[in-house]
């Protein structure tokens, strides 16, 4: 076996930046020089540093724009979900206690100093995290770890078609503060902006991220701002930072506390985007971005709104985000709001297209079509079929709850759910990975569990109340994953059993060939060892043979990327057939002419024009016994529906020929 130089461009969880081009160099050239590519620039050679201002600049609108549009309604839920019990100051207090140190443990402490330290070759996200795992256990013990990745990224498909919905209606009904007489525009405005948001989607985000990053410095300057203006008259919201404040709360409320710490959870909500991103932009632009601006605005914002409402009443309750704006500033905010929840949603949005891919290419789901919408960056990505999911579901969502305060009963379930599985990950990576004693790792993670499991549990309380809908989507999507894996693992078994083994099959043609034909033929099979389907039935209804046969299997690996001395492995039967097996990081965009053109470094006389790609189109036919035949019909209509091999392999059309076979499952 040799190796042969690929450089296929990958992905990750998230929408590239607008300076995504000068990140992707960075990092590339901090590979090159042997230097750590976890995503910490400071491990880079010390030239590298001048482009650390464009990293964190990028994270501003594309890592923090889910939990920096949280002050929206986070606090506002949290102090109409309190119930009787305490005075308004004490309850605001309490309120802004259990909110900071959500903040520190969970975002601050967890994943910040934690989570993006466990990297995947330079890759987060729940994917990559089940990937690292998943690679130190068994192949039979793996697959709780591949259940839980399947649930994990259910959960954040719960997630996606709630985050756009709740942000852009939030930000709307700031239109009632400035005029009350357009309450009733608020959904069909709602409506309007979710449209354009995702009909915009097929032209890719590349001009529009431009601006990502400066409209979310300037948001998160504006949120601080606010804040200190009406912290100074009412200093005593600073007691917050005393966590016995939080714990007296919930001692004064225990028959409403649970209730309260699921409002309070939505302050956390968007968290899990610091993992995601660590691929894209490194783990110190992160943790600078985070520190230096997004976390003490979201601070005073938080100690703004409850010293408006302990100055103003609990009437001042009822949307303080809003109305603790001075009157000539009303109208301006909910523009920038506006803006703000839009790029939320852009992420959210873009990162599910991400996911999908992924999730793809770990056959955790059908072929999807994936088209890039940029020349230059390629994460930017555009999959029709999700996006139109989202799409319909998002615009249900609005139209069935209405309003930002009854949708976030619904939210905060799926969030949690994947927070709970990061921790329980975590820990694996610190036994498996990091070699940590035991005592050590149940030290570190006991607080991160206790916080994870109290959010997840405090959110199942909002099931009857509008939670069940994350919850259905999430087991709907898992489902999915479960029958397509499954399905795939039985269509497999079934082939592999029909199938001649290519090596006796290959030693047979040498001793008898059959007539040659001019050119190069490429058979794609997902074995490797058995004969290509469309191998044998070409040879039984044709009777040629091609001077140059190749034996074609495409591998999806454990990591993100694969190195280029690895991507692409040829062998040699003899003169007539060669076996090469390319393989592909999850993140990467799998096409095989580049990877046979480069394949000529070898000495292979590899002409596009004069090669025939054979492709076995399977016609699938379900068992005819038990209830597991609805479960084929399933998995047959999720083939029908997949993306043609030849568009997702970026196969010429006009070299391709297909032999179709039936197969009862």
């Amino acid at each position: 076996m040799r190796g042969v130089r690929l450089n296929v461009a990958g992905h990750g969880c998230r929408p590239r930046p607008p300076h995504y081009g000068a990140m992707k160099a960075i990092l590339t050239q901090t590979a090159a020089s042997g230097a750590p590519v976890s995503g910490d620039v400071a491990t880079a050679p010390a030239g590298h540093a001048k482009h650390l201002p464009i990293l964190v600049l990028g994270a501003f609108g594309v890592v923090y724009g889910d939990i920096g549009t949280s002050p929206i309604y986070a606090f506002r839920q949290a102090f109409a979900s309190r119930g009787d019990g305490g005075t308004i100051a004490g309850d605001v207090v309490g309120l802004l206690s259990l909110i900071v140190w959500a903040l520190t443990i969970t975002v601050s402490i967890k994943y910040v100093f934690f989570v993006t330290r466990a990297d995947n070759k330079g890759e987060g996200g729940t994917l990559s995290l089940m990937s690292l795992v998943r690679s130190t256990f068994s192949a039979k013990a793996s697959r709780w770890i591949v259940a839980m990745g399947v649930i994990g990224a259910a959960l954040f498909f719960g997630d996606a078609i709630i985050t756009p919905a709740i942000s852009v209606l939030s930000a709307v009904e700031g239109l009632e503060v400035v005029q009350p007489t357009l309450a009733n525009w608020v959904v069909p405005v709602t409506l309007v902006v979710i449209f354009a948001l995702f009909f915009l989607q097929r032209f890719g985000t590349a001009r529009v991220s431009a601006i990502f990053g400066p409209v979310m410095v300037v948001w998160f300057l504006t949120l601080g701002i606010i804040g200190i203006v009406h912290i100074i008259p009412n200093p005593e919201v600073l007691w917050a930072i005393n966590p016995a404040n939080g714990i007296l709360f919930l001692a004064r409320h225990i028959d409403t506390g649970f209730i309260v710490v699921g409002a309070v959870f939505l302050a956390v909500t968007g968290a899990e985007a610091l993992y995601a991103d660590l691929g894209h932009f490194g783990r110190r632009p992160i943790v600078i971005a985070w520190f230096g601006l997004v976390f003490p605005s979201l601070l005073l914002n938080y100690f703004g709104q409850g010293a408006y409402i302990i100055a103003n009443g609990e009437a001042a309750a009822d949307n303080p985000f809003f109305t603790m704006q001075p009157d000539w500033f009303q109208l301006p905010f909910v523009i920038l709001t506006t803006a703000a929840t839009v790029i939320a949603s852009q992420a959210v949005i873009s990162g599910m297209f991400s996911l999908s891919q992924q999730a793809t290419a770990l056959g955790f789901l059908p072929r999807l079509t994936v088209r890039h919408t940029s020349e230059t960056q390629s994460g930017q990505i555009y999959v029709p079929q999700i996006s139109g999911i989202l799409y319909v579901l998002v615009t249900l969502l609005v139209l069935a709850f209405g309003s930002s305060a009854a949708l976030s009963s619904a939210y905060g379930i799926a969030v949690s759910g994947v927070m709970l599985g990061t921790g329980v990950f975590l820990g694996l990576v610190m036994w498996r990975k990091w070699n940590w004693p035991p005592l050590a790792i149940a030290v570190t993670l006991t607080p991160f569990l206790v916080v994870d499991i109290g959010f997840f549990v405090s959110n199942l309380v909002k099931i009857l109340e509008g939670g069940w809908v994350p919850v259905l989507v999430a087991a709907m999507a898992a489902g999915i994953m479960t029958v397509w894996i499954q399905g795939r693992h039985r269509l497999t078994e079934k082939t592999r059993r029909d199938e001649v083994p290519l090596e006796f099959l290959v030693e047979n043609l040498a001793k008898k060939k059959p007539t040659i034909v001019p050119g190069t033929a490429v058979f794609l099979t997902s074995d490797i060892e058995g004969a290509p389907t469309a191998l044998l039935h070409s040879l039984k209804h044709y009777k040629v043979l091609h001077e140059h046969n190749v034996i074609l299997t495409i591998r999806t690996a454990e990591t993100p990327r694969v190195p280029d001395e690895e991507k692409v492995k040829i062998d040699a039967y003899n003169d007539l057939f060669y076996r090469v097996v390319v393989t592909f990081g999850y993140i990467e965009t799998p096409n095989i002419p580049k990877a046979l053109a480069l394949a000529r470094k070898l000495g292979w006389k590899f002409d596009i024009m004069s090669t025939s790609f054979f492709l076995s189109r399977r016609s699938l036919k379900p068992s005819a016994k038990g209830w597991s035949v609805w479960l084929d019909r399933i998995f047959i209509a999720l083939s029908k529906n997949a993306t043609d091999a030849t568009e997702y392999f970026h196969i010429p059309t006009g070299r391709v020929v297909e032999i179709g076979t039936q197969v009862l499952l």
